[in-house]
């Protein structure tokens, strides 16, 4: 990649509405090699793919919760298990494994508490699980897709 590259991608990362040559106009290529390096960064997965983004408040999903997953299995069978279970669940927006104290975080958006709730007794079902924590965000402060490519 270079430094056009990076720019293709900080565009569309603003606005992957952009017409190929409006991009390459900001980019100082015509649309014909702009278009290729956006089909090359496609064709890498570096472009995963492209989407719209959705405020989750104007269509009733104002509950971020990020859920903290504790487990005394760490067995590769039982992370299978989990994994494919909450990936399921279409609640949950982002899945980590982590490291430290905390095995998983999840990031969950729901309409209200009672969402909020079955979803849980949906989650500790699934598996066995040590500890939940849930942590609700009263503020999102900052929220945003766009990779710091440079």
């Amino acid at each position: 990649m270079d430094a056009i590259d990076r720019k293709i991608l900080a565009l569309l990362q603003d606005d992957a509405s952009l017409s190929v040559q409006e991009i390459g106009n900001r980019v100082g290529l015509s649309s014909t090699p702009c278009w290729k390096r956006i089909q090359k960064l496609e064709a890498a997965g570096i472009i995963a793919r492209r989407v719209a983004l959705v405020d989750p408040d104007k269509v009733g999903l104002g509950v971020t919760v990020f859920v903290s997953v504790e487990t005394a299995d760490h067995s590769q069978e039982w992370l299978d298990r989990f994994a494919q279970t909450v990936g399921a669940m279409p609640q949950v927006m982002e899945f980590y494994r982590m490291a430290g104290d905390v095995d998983y975080m999840l990031r969950v958006v729901v309409p209200d508490m009672h969402a909020y709730d079955r979803f849980y007794k949906q989650l500790i079902a699934t598996v066995p699980l040590k500890n939940v924590t849930s942590r609700f965000a009263m503020e999102r402060i900052k929220s945003t897709t766009v990779l710091p490519i440079g």
